[in-house]
């Protein structure tokens, strides 16, 4: 399953306080942010209560835009247990939710994403908003970085898709 014109692509940057989101739309070489925002949770609420606010949320964006793929950033390293473990479940109910809906699910790495949104793997936050801003032809940076990353993560999608295409072609899937 790759992007074709008219395809929406969602990217989610999983977090279980704040989860960024940003809903892409390709138009001919084009693409248009649709959507950009954040689903937050209270740290005060009880943990099962917060994943299925999170899980509620995510199944409405899935069901009012229905995206043709799902690009979440991979949990790649995190130095403090507790956050990796909540980033951990946030993105385990993305990608379950995204995969039950149909769509194409991608994960990223954060340097994949710096690397293909900014140029470069080590790129810092604002950067990437900067470049986030420019690729999507907006007024401003994206804000807050939890959207502009989700937005990044969907041009990842989008910039990966035509190798993605040839190697699945190839190997014959």
């Amino acid at each position: 399953m790759f992007a074709r014109d008219g395809a929406v692509v969602l990217g989610i940057d999983p977090g279980l306080t704040r989860c960024g989101y940003a809903v892409l739309r390709t138009e001919g070489n084009a693409v248009r942010p649709v959507a950009l925002g954040v689903i937050r949770t209270p740290a005060s609420s009880p943990l099962p209560q917060r994943l299925a606010e999170l899980k509620g949320e995510l199944v409405a964006l899935l069901q009012e835009y229905r995206p043709f793929a799902v690009a979440v950033e991979q949990v790649f390293f995190q130095t403090n247990v507790r956050t990796a473990m909540s980033v951990g479940q946030a993105s385990g109910l993305a990608l379950a939710e995204a995969a039950a809906f149909g769509c194409d699910v991608v994960q990223f790495t954060p340097n994949q994403v710096k690397d293909s949104v900014a140029g470069w793997g080590g790129a810092p936050k604002e950067q990437v908003q900067k470049m986030v801003q420019a690729r999507l032809g907006l007024s401003t940076p994206p804000k807050p970085a939890d959207a502009a990353d989700a937005a990044a993560l969907a041009l990842t999608y989008l910039a990966a898709a035509p190798m993605r295409r040839r190697v699945q072609a190839a190997v014959g899937r």
